[in-house]
Formats: structure tokens, C-alpha cells, sequence
């Protein structure tokens, strides 16, 4: 009789140490008994919990945020340009009961929605958009995936575009455009600056032309320039106007 009283001690014993269940912080239980789920004591947050064999089963569900990364995806911009796309993004789960619930594997949907949105949303736009609008696009692939995982108890953080790899013919036209548009801006500031210059020359030489003497230092300077190379031989035309000042000199005594 004793034996069996022991033997049932065991087995009481290890039934109740099968039933225990340690939640971590991070994770909540999803507990059902008998199939079903009661809302008011259906979810278990972290500690030591008790759940009944058979009677009862658990899911845990993880709370923490978590990163999917989304494969890349051959597209075509609303301009008819194939682009290779992918992306990065960040959720988590705000209702347990709901990511247990009401989908299957919410990890593998998510992903899955968000291959098939990023690839509407870069249909929808230019390559030029694609490329100089990043956010707005990351921000609108987020909140169509947010809305559409909302009745999973799924929030969406943030959607990130890695990397937006284009067709090599694609690359040299746009190595060519970007060579012809830097060849403009030079070509652009260099008539700008001519101009300017054109513009101090013309004042300097109405200046110059309004000063009795300025002309002659003028050209005592540019001598006094090219002199100070010796290995210059320089041709010296005398101007005429050099000589206004001595007109009417008869020399001294």
C-alpha cells in the first residue's frame, strides 16, 4: 500500500513539475483550455506559470521588436525601368492573442506583404522619385503593411530601402547625363566669369582713359612685369600717347 501511495506521489510529483512554465519577460503566453480561449485569462504575462497537461496548451509569443529582411525583388518603375529592389523592416507584436489567433505564421505573412507591397509602391513612382524620394516611398511601403497587419496585433516601425540596383545600360546613361551636366555648370561658371571680367576691364578702362598719366603707368608696370624675367626678349611698340606729355618741349637750359 505504501508503494502505491509513493508511486502516486511520483507521478503527482512529476505532473506538477510538467505543468509549471517560466515566461520571460519579453514573451507572453497564449493559453488555451480545452481548445478555447478566455479573454479575461487566456493570455499570461511573465513568471512562474501553471498550466494543466492535456487540459491546457501554451504558445508563447515574442514581444520584442524584430527585423525582416526583405528579399529583392524585380521591379518596374512607372517610367518602364527594371530595378532590382530590397528592403529592411521593423516590427513588432503588440497583441498576442491576436498574432496567435487570427493568422497562421504572422512571421512568413509579414514577410510575404512585404515583398508584394515594396513592389506595387516602386511601380508606382519614377526612377527619378525611386532614387531622390527614398523616405517618402520607405514611408508609404510602412504604412500599407501597418494597416494591412493591424488585425494581427502587428505594428510596423519602420520599412527601409537597402539598395536599388539598376541595369548596367541603365548605369551608363545615367553616367552620361550626369558628365553632361556637370560639363554645363562648368561651361556656365566660366561664361559667368568671363562676363564679370569683361566687365572690370571695361571699368578699368574708362577709368584709365579718364586720368591724364594712368595709361603711361599702365604700360611702365607691364614692362617693369615682363622685365623681371631675363630670358624674355621683349618687341616694345611705343603708343603715341606716351608722348603727349613732352609735346611743346624744347629741352632745358
Amino acid at each position: 500500500m505504501e508503494i502505491i501511495i509513493y508511486i502516486l506521489i511520483a507521478v503527482a510529483f512529476l505532473i506538477l513539475l510538467s505543468s509549471l512554465r517560466v515566461i520571460y519577460d519579453f514573451e507572453r503566453g497564449v493559453v488555451f483550455t480545452l481548445g478555447r480561449y478566455n479573454a479575461k485569462r487566456g493570455t499570461i504575462g511573465p513568471g512562474l506559470r501553471l498550466v494543466i497537461p492535456i487540459i491546457q496548451r501554451m504558445v508563447r509569443v515574442d514581444m520584442r521588436l524584430r527585423v525582416v529582411d526583405v528579399p529583392e525583388q524585380d521591379t518596374i518603375t512607372r517610367d518602364n525601368v527594371t530595378v532590382r529592389v530590397n528592403a529592411v523592416l521593423y516590427y513588432r507584436v503588440t497583441n498576442a492573442e491576436y498574432s496567435v489567433i487570427q493568422i497562421e505564421d504572422f512571421e512568413y505573412a509579414i514577410s510575404q506583404l512585404a515583398q508584394t507591397t515594396m513592389r506595387n509602391v516602386v511601380g508606382e513612382v519614377t526612377l527619378d522619385e525611386l532614387l531622390g524620394r527614398r523616405d517618402q516611398v520607405s514611408d508609404k511601403i510602412r504604412l500599407i503593411v501597418d494597416k494591412a497587419s493591424d488585425p494581427w496585433g502587428i505594428k510596423v516601425e519602420s520599412v527601409e530601402l537597402k539598395h536599388v540596383e539598376l541595369p548596367k545600360e541603365m548605369k551608363r546613361v545615367m553616367a552620361k547625363a550626369a558628365e553632361a551636366e556637370r560639363i554645363k555648370r562648368a561651361t556656365i561658371i566660366r561664361s559667368q566669369g568671363e562676363s564679370m571680367a569683361s566687365m572690370k576691364v571695361a571699368q578699368a578702362a574708362t577709368l584709365i582713359g579718364k586720368q591724364e598719366g594712368a595709361l603711361q603707368l599702365r604700360t611702365l608696370q607691364s614692362l617693369g612685369d615682363l622685365a623681371s624675367d631675363p630670358s624674355n626678349t621683349v618687341n616694345f611698340i611705343l603708343p603715341f600717347d606716351v608722348l603727349k606729355p613732352y609735346q611743346g618741349y624744347k629741352g632745358g637750359r
